[in-house]
């Protein structure tokens, strides 16, 4: 090899750096690909970190380990749902119909960063309509935009793309568990209802102030996709990265004997589409069908009963769920252990009868002077314990009893309270695996290789968001609680 050769090799390794978001982005990359651990290995350090916490807070370490074991299996029926949303997005993907339109899709990119900035904003899109259809969708998309051969994709950039709706996009849609909540009054606890009342979606998801937030976070989120991602010749592919892509489409053998002919039949298919149908249509016509979907059992019914009529024969359908089970194998294993964290934040109270959690939302509480500076501390303390416990919404019923007794003490707009929640809550999905696990399943990879560009989105988003929603803030006029 001549030296001119040599040195045209090493300068195509050497990592681009022709803007400083690129720069830090390369340099997030790289550190992650050497120091973040497997999804599994984090959440066991987040547990013994809780843990510890809890016992430095003054909880007992025979407490806190009540605590694990107790919470352990909290989310036995979460899991089996979120191991249903990916297992039917990957079913309703795969079937013939489907995977027209995700090969349709896949062939608008021109190149392999506009590719990247394709996904993620399509991703965030579907994520206000559905979150469990903006992961497992996006992932389907990046696995066939990496099968072209005529644009080099960075298959990294491209995971992390499909993962900006559960980072900065779903709780500010229709999805949107606190704000669900707190527009139905038959599902506000009793002890909530007097603090906040009922707070309808005018005053939350459907105030031009989110509608602001959703298209600053999509327009941040485009740009920095955009300039993260490498240039064509220090793109790493599925094939650099040992993915073995091949080809999703199911394709089902002929039926060998006569006992088979009902799995290659429709009949089935037609006689439980029928069945379901009846479900379905009183389920939908008695409300928004939007929020309807948003409910887990019933958004896993409707895809589970697509894919059976997508892939119309049994034997079809039977075929891509046994191709869709290694997605979800990451779920098993790690959720019942974040259960056991937030047991240990909100179970275990110290010598005074508080527990962590409390602790922490209090100081972040007491801290505030005015709406503006109640709003920051509470994105930050959202985020904050939205690290340690991923719940898509969940945790609000933790938070919200001394949240939105401060908010009306302090004159803070409750709907926009609720909003700040939202916005500040799944900011850290991009550093936490939680909800990445089946994402990561579909494409194959490792957490270690989406961090590094999923924290550049934390690090960049976090005090645009935080300052958007404290600014925001000052636009609203408090009311006392409306109740029913």
């Amino acid at each position: 090899m001549t030296n001119a050769t040599h040195d045209q090799t090493v300068s195509l390794r050497k990592p681009v750096a022709d803007n400083i978001i690129a720069r830090f982005s390369q340099a997030l990359v790289a550190f992650a690909e050497r120091w973040f651990p497997d999804a599994y290995v984090f959440v066991l350090i987040a547990v013994i970190a809780v843990a510890v916490g809890a016992i430095l807070h003054g909880g007992s370490p025979l407490a806190v380990s009540r605590a694990f074991g107790d919470g352990f299996w909290n989310l036995i029926p979460f899991t089996m749902q979120m191991a249903l949303v990916a297992i039917g997005g990957y079913v309703v993907a795969m079937s013939p119909p489907v995977a027209a339109v995700l090969a349709r899709l896949a062939s608008v990119p021109k190149t392999g960063r506009g590719a990247v900035v394709f996904v993620g904003v399509l991703s965030i899109f579907l994520s206000l309509l559905n979150w469990g259809l903006s992961l497992i969708f996006s992932g389907l998309l990046v696995r066939e935009i990496a099968r072209r051969t005529d644009i080099r994709l960075d298959y990294r950039a491209a995971g992390a793309a499909g993962y900006l709706g559960l980072g900065c996009g779903f709780t500010l849609g229709i999805t949107s568990s606190a704000a669900q909540l707190q527009a139905n009054a038959g599902s506000i606890p009793a002890s909530l209802l007097p603090i906040t009342g009922v707070i309808g979606f005018s005053e939350t998801i459907l105030t031009w102030q989110n509608m602001v937030t959703v298209v600053m976070v999509t327009v941040v989120s485009a740009a920095i996709c955009y300039f993260t991602t490498p240039a064509p010749e220090q793109a790493r592919t599925a094939e650099d990265l040992g993915v073995a892509l091949g080809d999703d489409r199911i394709e089902a053998p002929k039926p060998a004997r006569p006992g088979d002919w009902l799995e290659f039949s429709p009949l089935l298919t037609i006689l439980i589409a029928l069945l379901a149908a009846g479900w379905l249509w009183q389920t939908f016509q008695s409300g928004n069908p939007l929020i309807t979907l948003s409910g887990l059992n019933t958004y896993n019914f409707v895809f589970l009963i697509l894919g059976i009529v997508l892939h119309w024969r049994p034997r079809s359908l039977i075929e891509s769920f046994s191709k869709a089970m290694p997605s979800v194998s990451g779920v098993l294993l790690q959720f019942p252990f974040y259960a056991g964290i937030a047991q240990i934040l909100t179970k275990v109270p110290n010598g005074s009868g508080t527990t962590l959690s409390d602790t922490i939302a209090h100081w972040f509480v007491g801290a505030s002077s005015n709406s503006t500076v109640f709003s920051f501390l509470v994105g930050i303390y959202s985020a904050l314990l939205g690290f340690f416990v991923p719940s898509a919404g969940g945790k609000w019923i933790i938070e919200a009893p001394y949240i939105m007794k401060a908010a009306n003490d302090i004159g803070a707009h409750l709907g926009w309270t609720v909003m700040v929640y939202n916005i500040a809550e799944t900011l850290p999905n991009f550093i936490n695996p939680f909800w990445m696990l089946p994402l990561l399943g579909i494409l194959g990879l490792k957490s270690k290789d989406l961090i590094g560009y999923t924290s550049v989105q934390f690090f960049i988003h976090f005090p645009i968001v935080m300052l958007l929603a404290a600014i925001l803030m000052a636009t609203f006029s408090y009311h006392p609680p409306i109740l029913p």
